[in-house]
């Protein structure tokens, strides 16, 4: 039996309920789909609307989940999925048309990759290259170049390091105006420390790296994302450690402010992996050339 066209969401309010459950934040979402924020919400009311229930708590802290959420942001995962795949393949049907199909965490899209992908697409407008955050699954079509964090590189031979063992503490200007300028480990005590509790970077290993095992901690507040705890930090509720690569511009325009040696070497790091099946793929074999020079000049 047919299903009504009522309880069929459009494709971009699937995309904005897995942006905002990414980010927890309708103006991070906003800004990784090029949409405004009234529009994002615009999307998540009428998609929430439609279902009947909301999909999202709403918290000082952002959005989360509810449990009606998490069921349909794993079918409209699925679905997004399916979608890029079906693109994807009749893309390549045509006659010279070159795709280049990358899978990025979104943190790294947002902060690292985008600014400079324009510069690519400049260069090479012959080539189509579709992003995806999703891990490829049984039957579906892989990526031809993996972003990843790890401790160790994916593959040895072939993986290129991004970025990722400086990392540093940073707060807003006005979250320093508030607590005060930190000149040693003590002085953070009394102060809020934002952390993502799945990436291993946080307090437990600032300490350790600086021998500073017995130093009383700050008041933690933790999020399940990383673009929430950025953006939480932006919003002045807290300090956050952070890779220093993927803040280079927050840095730079002074949203964000690292204390002179509040900072350490982390064994975790971004890499990119070219595909080993797509070695002969000319559109990767160019990326990778780019991303070798990205590589240098950041350097």
């Amino acid at each position: 039996m047919p299903v009504a066209r009522r309880f069929l969401p459009s494709t971009t309010a699937l995309k904005v309920l897995i942006e905002l459950a990414s980010s927890g934040y309708t103006t991070a979402a906003a800004r990784s789909l090029n949409m405004s924020q009234s529009a994002v919400s615009k999307q998540l009311i009428a998609l929430e609307n439609m279902i009947g229930t909301p999909l999202f708590t709403r918290t000082i802290n952002g959005l989360v989940l509810t449990k009606t959420g998490a069921i349909y942001l794993d079918c409209a995962t699925t679905v997004i999925r399916a979608i890029e795949d079906a693109s994807l393949l009749t893309a390549r049907l045509k006659p010279d048309q070159q795709i280049l199909r990358l899978q990025v965490p979104p943190i790294l899209g947002d902060k690292w990759l985008l600014p400079r992908f324009f510069e690519f697409a400049d260069l090479h407008p012959e080539i189509e290259v579709q992003f995806t955050n999703l891990g490829a699954l049984p039957g579906t079509v892989k990526a031809d170049g993996i972003f990843s964090f790890s401790e160790t590189a994916p593959s040895s031979s072939k993986s290129l390091y991004l970025f990722g063992n400086d990392v540093i503490l940073v707060a807003s200007p006005e979250y320093w105006k508030k607590y005060g300028l930190p000149e040693k480990v003590a002085d953070l005590q009394n102060g809020v420390l934002i952390e993502h509790p799945g990436t291993p970077i946080d307090w437990q290993h600032f300490v350790t790296e600086k021998k500073l095992l017995n130093t009383p901690v700050p008041r933690f507040l933790r999020f399940g994302y990383y673009t929430m705890a950025i953006s939480a930090a932006l919003e002045g509720k807290g300090m956050v450690f952070i890779p220093r690569g993927l803040i280079i511009n927050d840095l730079i325009s002074g949203r964000l402010i690292n204390p002179p040696n509040f900072n350490y070497k982390s064994s975790s790091c971004y890499w990119f992996t070219p595909a080993s099946d797509q070695e002969n793929l000319s559109s990767l074999k160019i990326f990778t050339d780019w991303i070798k020079t990205v590589i240098e000049t950041d350097l």
